[in-house]
């Protein structure tokens, strides 16, 4: 819905789901691990803790999905694989994007920080003057592979100066 409402991609046929992101968000249309597994499936491999993986972002977070990942509530594959990511101690990094949070969406954050889960909002930066909407999502893209131990380029670390 997110991919819809904001970028303009319908990932209505989910025959062409995977084509459409691989293609369309990341301009590489042979990327050949990354997946698209629909959300309702809790069959799918990364449903159950004996899948290895390094890693899970859930972003966008909404904060009734963080409320459920915060409660333990696995009503979806979204929800079950960070469930699963807390349950096996793999890193779980949370980003949420709404915008003021309340008491609530505070104590769930708080909730999964404390156990473990790096919450990394979609805020981005203004000291290094970006020029333009694609520095904005850069810094925040970068922040996010910082949170991962990814390096990257997307921005400058702060000198202090």
């Amino acid at each position: 819905m997110v991919l819809d409402t904001e970028l303009g991609i319908d990932l209505s046929n989910k025959k062409e789901a995977e084509y459409i992101i691989k293609d369309k968000l990341l301009n590489k249309p042979d990327y050949s691990k990354l997946y698209y597994i629909d959300h309702k499936n809790l069959k799918a491999p990364i449903a159950s803790g004996s899948v290895d993986i390094d890693a899970m972002l859930v972003v966008p977070c909404s904060m009734g999905t963080l409320a459920r990942i915060a409660c333990g509530i696995s009503g979806n594959l979204i929800e079950r694989a960070a469930d699963v990511s807390l349950k096996e101690s793999r890193r779980l990094i949370i980003a949420p994007r709404e915008t003021p949070f309340n008491q609530i969406h505070l104590q769930n954050m708080l909730s999964l920080s404390r156990m473990g889960a790096p919450i990394v909002p979609c805020m981005p930066a203004f000291y290094y003057r970006p020029q333009d909407i694609t520095q904005l999502v850069d810094f925040v893209a970068g922040r996010l592979l910082d949170a991962l131990g990814v390096k990257h380029k997307l921005y400058s670390a702060w000198s202090g100066s």
